[in-house]
């Protein structure tokens, strides 16, 4: 079809999903199979939430399609309605008919003596952490005390201190402060995602797809990932058809939204800290065609289980790293969250300025996160390809930050202030669960052949047994 035939929005969405193509390096030709329609705004927001949302979706899908076709299937249509994908991007669910706030009270911005600090306070361990540097009691305190506490403190110290002490917090800067900063200067210099072969290894044996099989069908994919982008990933992954095992230690924390993005995954327990457990590992490695792992930087380099560990274990590995800031660059080391770089890279003072806001506004969901993990799993499906042409053992690396450089590259909207939540109710499908009943946006690339969707329920951790499902 000539340009004459999109409208401005559809070419626009044309434009950037093709580029992330190329970016990937994948055939031209397959982007023909893909039809995007509808128009940012979608949300509240001054940002192209929308076609973020759309374009990352419809890469994924496609790529996991274009893996099918080096499997020998043929070609298929996909669509992909930008008010529905951003309508899943959004993360909404509810259990028994119950939808429940996802941010612990502690969890926001904080006033500081200069300026502004947010804290990532769902887990245990971070609002404690977070409570006792403050000098307060986490069985007593209260939020008012907190930020009573807060400003005391220089934003950028207050930064500083929780970082040293692996805690999680970023100070509020505006785009001009973060491009100033060595970090951000770093981050500019990156490209969105890199992809680099680690080792030599034959192409993996996959298994053969039938006629109504999925385009990931036989794909073995380890989850290492809890916080938020790399589940998504996985949640993607096994709606095109692929074994997703997510492990998790029986000690480690989850945020809630794991009854969403568990959905179509098995879930095992797995220690890392014994014998057993990097037994156990090992042993899935060997089979697995994926793994992907969000540890804090160097944690399962430390266990044996870096990007060549693997690689050495199961030859021919697609391994992929995720971090909040970049493998380069004075925060390397840093952990974050999507609402921490929101705050820290200037998202939060533009959407404020652009609403008139009193305060720094977040922006309507975790976009970041979201768009991070389908172009992982656009990543994964990418390098599997190239895996069964070339060979070798890959590392692909992606993170939060280099994710929120190009979604600001998109461009601003003015019309998105004037606008309300859509409803999402059109979207949403329910289902039983581990959990309960679960109502969940559901996916939203449309799949003219093998429609994309999850089989298995979402189940809490340790619900199956540490091992891969028969072929």
């Amino acid at each position: 079809m000539t340009d004459s035939a999109f409208s401005p929005s559809q070419l626009l969405s044309r434009k950037i999903l093709a580029d992330l193509w190329s970016r990937a390096e994948l055939p031209d030709e397959a982007l023909e199979c893909v039809t995007l329609v509808g128009a940012d705004p979608v949300f509240p927001s001054s940002f192209r939430v929308g076609l973020a949302a759309q374009t990352t979706v419809a890469a994924a899908a496609l790529a996991a399609c274009e893996l099918g076709v080096t499997r020998g299937m043929e070609r298929q249509g996909i669509g992909v309605d930008m008010a529905h994908a951003a309508c899943e991007c959004s993360g909404w669910y509810s259990l028994d008919g119950v939808y429940s706030d996802p941010w612990n009270p502690f969890t926001g911005l904080y006033p500081c003596k200069t300026g502004w600090v947010r804290v990532h306070a769902n887990l245990r361990h971070h609002r404690e952490g977070f409570l006792r540097l403050l000098g307060l009691d986490p069985d007593t305190a209260e939020r008012a005390a907190a930020e009573a506490q807060t400003r005391q403190w220089p934003a950028i110290e207050l930064e500083t201190r929780l970082a040293e002490s692996g805690l999680v917090g970023t100070a509020l800067r505006s785009f001009d402060e973060w491009d100033a900063t060595p970090q951000g200067q770093t981050i500019a210099q990156l490209p969105l995602f890199t992809i680099k072969k680690i080792g030599d290894a034959a192409p993996q044996a996959l298994p053969a797809l039938g006629p109504e099989d999925k385009p990931l069908t036989g794909i073995r994919y380890l989850d290492l990932t809890r916080i938020l982008a790399g589940p998504i990933a996985g949640r993607a992954i096994a709606a095109y058809g692929a074994d997703v095992l997510l492990l998790n230690a029986p000690y480690l924390p989850n945020i809630e939204a794991i009854v969403d993005t568990s959905r179509g995954k098995l879930s095992a327990h797995v220690d890392l800290k014994t014998d057993d457990g990097k037994k156990a590992l090992r042993e899935l490695l060997q089979q697995a065609h994926v793994m992907v792992q969000g540890y804090r930087p160097g944690g399962l380099e430390q266990l044996g289980f870096g990007p060549k560990e693997a690689a050495k274990h199961r030859p021919g590995i697609v391994y992929v790293t995720l971090s909040a800031f970049g493998n380069k660059g004075p925060w390397a080391g840093r952990r974050g969250f999507d609402s921490l770089l929101q705050t820290a890279m200037g998202f939060n003072i533009a959407e404020q300025e652009a609403f008139g806001a009193d305060s720094p506004k977040p922006m309507p969901m975790q976009i970041l996160d979201e768009s991070t993990g389908y172009l992982i799993a656009m990543l994964v499906s990418t390098v599997l390809r190239r895996q069964q042409i070339e060979g070798g053992s890959w590392h692909v690396e992606v993170s939060l930050a280099q994710t929120a450089r190009w979604f600001r590259s998109l461009g601003r909207i003015s019309e998105g202030v004037e606008i309300g939540k859509p409803d999402i109710t059109p979207y949403l499908e329910t289902s039983d669960s581990g959990y309960g009943q679960l109502q969940a946006v559901r996916h939203s690339a449309i799949l003219s052949r093998t429609p994309a969707g999850w089989e298995r329920p979402s189940m809490p951790p340790g619900s199956h047994p540490a091992c891969w499902p028969p072929h």
